[in-house]
Order: structure tokens, then sequence, then C-alpha cells
């Protein structure tokens, strides 16, 4: 038994082990990150598209300063129009250089450091995709979700939260759509839009540097995965144990019975003993008076007429056991034939016919013995296919 708990301990470690290193990286996993900039270490290729209020007869004018390293630009809003805007938008790209809907539906949040001359008030926004809405192409038909973020010449963290965007009213009631419906799923992306808001300041030249833009979110499939491992890996573990264990210990329990035949009573009065007159009354009578419970050293001692230390001696001499230690023996092994021979005795009755009066000690002695429990061994025997004692 002791070989199959090492192999089940250093197993239950590996499984251990193995489930916090698969945890820990699969908890790594589920934080996804996009560089957007700097373009070097981009995953999807972009193009910087300028967009100013000159489309519907504004004055405001943007300069493209630099999109490889940082994104920065010049900007100066003139309030020719309603709301002036001018703004630098990236544009995704397939393979071919051309326009394309990407889906960020696994981003959370979007991260970059901003810096101002003179402070300003931004805006970060995604251009969107609209189902039965949008015209491929037309971006006016698109939808624009955007938050506001503040920045100085100091520089600023900026991270916002792209569930908290929202959409113009204006988008709304051009299409004709509830207003109340500004929840989305950002799946059809075309571009990410850097600009001016209508709290900028109008009139001057507006410098903009932005840089280490990376879209966050998480991917719980990961998380997904280890709890399927979890879920394989411990049960799997606990059915090899549990398996693995009954086959361990029927085969010990195999090794004791065999080992311990010659300790049978009704062996030990068949057995042709060649010892000598003193050895063969010791063993004989133990193997005749096991059952009766009152049996002790001293009811040999007065009817046998041996003294208590040449019965020890000569027990310790023969069998290497005292003789305490050898009456266990010899009750629990016979205890143990009985439990395969007699289907219908019960583990009380044979107790009682051993010579224990106490079944919870016999209970106790016996796992001790033999490693299992009585009701246990008596199953054990049952699944084996042929006697254990034979």
């Amino acid at each position: 038994m002791q070989s199959f708990y090492n192999k089940a301990l250093t197993g239950l470690l590996v499984l251990m082990a193995a489930s916090v290193l698969i945890g820990f990286i699969c908890m790594r996993c589920t934080y996804i990150r996009m560089t957007v900039l700097p373009a070097a270490d981009r995953a999807l290729p972009m193009r910087s598209d300028l967009i100013s209020d000159k489309d519907v007869g504004g004055r405001s004018t943007i300069r493209l300063v630099d999109d490889t390293s940082t994104l920065s630009f010049e900007s100066t809003s003139v309030k020719a129009v309603d709301y002036p805007y001018a703004k630098v938008e990236l544009a995704f790209l397939d393979r071919a250089g051309k326009p394309t809907l990407v889906d960020l539906s696994r981003y959370s949040s979007i991260a970059f450091d901003v810096a101002c001359a003179p402070a300003n008030t931004l805006a970060f926004g995604l251009v969107m995709f609209e189902d039965h809405v949008s015209v491929p192409g037309d971006y006016a038909t698109y939808r624009l979700a955007y938050s506001y973020y503040f920045c100085n010449e100091r520089g600023e963290h900026v991270e916002l939260d792209l569930a908290r965007l929202r959409t113009d009213q204006w988008w709304f009631d051009r299409h004709k759509l509830n207003l109340a419906q500004q929840e989305f799923t950002p799946k059809k992306v075309a571009k990410l839009s850097f600009g001016n808001t209508f709290q900028s300041p109008f009139d001057v030249v507006s410098k903009v540097q932005i840089k280490g833009v990376t879209l966050m979110g998480r991917d719980m499939r990961y998380l997904y995965g280890f709890w399927a491992f979890m879920i394989v890996a411990w049960p799997a573990y606990a059915f090899w144990f549990f398996r693995r264990h009954t086959q361990a210990l029927l085969v010990d329990v195999e090794d004791k019975v065999r080992r311990d035949l010659p300790l049978v009573a009704y062996q030990q009065l068949s057995q042709d003993l060649h010892r000598d007159k003193e050895q063969s009354a010791i063993l004989r009578f133990m193997a005749t008076a096991y059952p009766n419970p009152e049996l002790d050293v001293e009811t040999m001692v007065s009817t046998l007429g041996i003294s208590r230390n040449k019965i020890n001696e000569i027990l310790k001499a023969e069998l290497g056991f005292t003789f305490s230690t050898y009456l266990n023996k010899l009750r629990l092994t016979e205890a143990a034939r009985l439990l395969g021979d007699k289907e219908d005795s019960s583990v009380a009755e044979i107790a009682y016919a051993v010579g224990y009066r106490n079944v919870s000690y016999f209970n106790k002695l016996f796992k001790e013995e033999y490693g299992c429990t009585p009701k246990t061994f008596r199953k054990l025997r049952e699944a084996a296919p042929a006697d254990l004692g034979s």
C-alpha cells in the first residue's frame, strides 16, 4: 500500500502544480491587449484620416505631425459652424490596404498618454458600421460613440471605458432611431477617432500628442478552458485513485492473508509440529482457547504450568510475538477467514466468535492489521475471483 500511496501523493502534487500553473497562465491570458500606437507594434494595419468641419462649410483645420511612434497633430477650431470639429481618425485596413471592419467586442477599455498645449478637452470615439442604417464607405452614416477626456502640457494618463461611450442625439434623429438605444456592441469598428470638442479653445493652434494607445479587455474563454481542465482532470484523478486504491488494497489484503495462513487456528491444530513439548502445548492451547475473551497469560500459566517468562520467551523465539500480540494476531487472522467463509454472519458475531467483546475495539484492531474495516475486507473478498485463503 505504501507504494500506491507514494504514487498517489506524487500524482496529487503533480496535478496540484499543473492546476496552479495552468490557472495562472489562463488567468494571464484572459487579459488581452491590442497595440494601436506605436505603429510598429500594431497587430493590424491602420491609416490616418484627417477630418474637419470644412466638409460642412466650417473653417477649422488640422495637420498631422506624426502617426508612427505617436499620434501628434495640430488643430485650430474656428467657430464658423454650430459645432466645429477637427480630428484624426485611425482607419483599420485589410491586408490589401483597403478599409475594413474590425471586431473589438473583446476589448472593454482603451488607455493612452496625452499631452496638450494649451490645456484642452478632447474626445475619443469609435466609428462603427450599424446594420440596416450605415452605408458602406459613407462614414457620415456610421455610428460615432465617444467619450471626453482632459489634457494639459504636463500630460495625463487616460483610460476610457468603451461600454460608457455615447452617441450624439443628431445621429438618432437623422436615422429616425430611438434615442434610448445607446447600447452597442463594437463588432464592426471602422475607425478610432481622436479630436477636439466644442470646449476646445477657439482660434488658437492646439498641439496634441498621444502615445501608447492600447485596447484592453478580458477573454473569458481561457478561464472556461481552465475550468474544463479542472472538471476533467480532478474527477479523472479521483476515479484513478479510488480504482487503484481498491486494487492495491485487495493485493495488500491478499498478501497479508497469505502471509498469516500458518496462524489460522484450525491449521495450527492440523500441523505436524516438530517442536518440543512446551512449544506444542503453548501453541495448541492458544489455537483452541483464543475464542475465550477471558484468556490471558495468567490463564495459560495456571493451565499449562509454564511460567509467564517462559511463555513469552517461547512465543518470541518461535513466532516473534509477545503473548498479547500473538493472541490478537491469531484472533484477527481467524476473523479474516470467517469474514470470507461465513457470509451470513455479521461483523459483530464474528468479533464475538474470535474472542472480542467490544466490536469497536475489534474494528480498530482489524483496520490496523489489514488496512481496512471488516466490512470493506468482506467486500474485497467478494470481489476477488478466488478464495483469498487458498
